[in-house]
């Protein structure tokens, strides 16, 4: 059974070797009308926060260790919805044409809170619209190197973000093969692009991230497919 999202259709399965490795396999999932969840692609490299992985908030319950907090250089683990793909592309761009999620066009007014003190914490939004800006800090969407090029929303700490728990948590293309991020999950750039046309909203995608014990032990609870890599 699949308690946490039984109306996904696309799974993306990432598992690392322990808590504190920042490196991973991602293998993407479609369920069959029977239930059965079946392989699409091989698994490919990603790699995750430099420190490693944390509980965060996202559809499954509270669990006991260690928890993802702001600036702690984890990537969020749990099982997450994905709501948007986001990208250098214009809103006319092959990128935004085939995208089956929202997508976000990456200008300089786009942002992403990290500041715990905004009411606007860990939320994409575009500056030029919002009336006061009560942030310090934020995530330039636009960005100067080419991990935003292509990129996906992982829904953790959301509706609504409690404060301090994380913030700005992305699939994204990575800085360089093998180089962790600051929480979020990167890959190749081909990878990146391949699943941002791959998702789809109808579909209801999930990301399921989590360290091989705990996948091990969780696997028939949450209904999860066995590890094809």
């Amino acid at each position: 059974m699949t308690p946490f999202f039984p109306s996904s259709q696309q799974l993306l399965l990432c598992l690392a070797s322990d808590w504190d490795e920042p490196r991973g396999r991602l293998q993407r999932f479609e369920r069959l009308p029977a239930g059965r969840w079946v392989a699409v692609g091989s698994a490919l490299p990603v790699t995750l926060g430099r420190a490693g992985l944390a509980w965060g908030r996202g559809l499954h319950p509270a669990l006991l260790g260690r928890t993802k907090r702001e600036g702690d250089g984890r990537a969020p683990a749990g099982a997450f919805a994905i709501t948007a793909v986001f990208g250098y592309g214009a809103a006319d761009s092959s990128l935004a044409r085939a995208a089956k999620l929202p997508y976000l066009c990456a200008t300089s007014d786009l942002k992403c809170v990290d500041d715990p003190a905004s009411a606007h914490y860990n939320c994409v939004v575009d500056q030029s619209a919002v009336a006061t800006v009560d942030w310090a800090s934020s995530e330039e969407m636009l960005r100067r190197d080419a991990r935003y090029t292509v990129g996906a929303v992982v829904a953790h700490n959301a509706a609504p973000p409690v404060a301090g728990c994380g913030s700005c948590i992305f699939l994204h293309v990575w800085e360089a093969p093998g180089m962790p991020t600051a929480g979020c999950t990167a890959m190749a750039l081909a990878d990146m692009t391949e699943i941002a046309g791959w998702l789809d909203g109808a579909a209801v995608p999930v990301l399921v991230q989590l360290p091989q014990v705990e996948y091990e032990g969780l696997r028939e609870a949450w209904g999860l497919p066995d590890f094809a890599d």
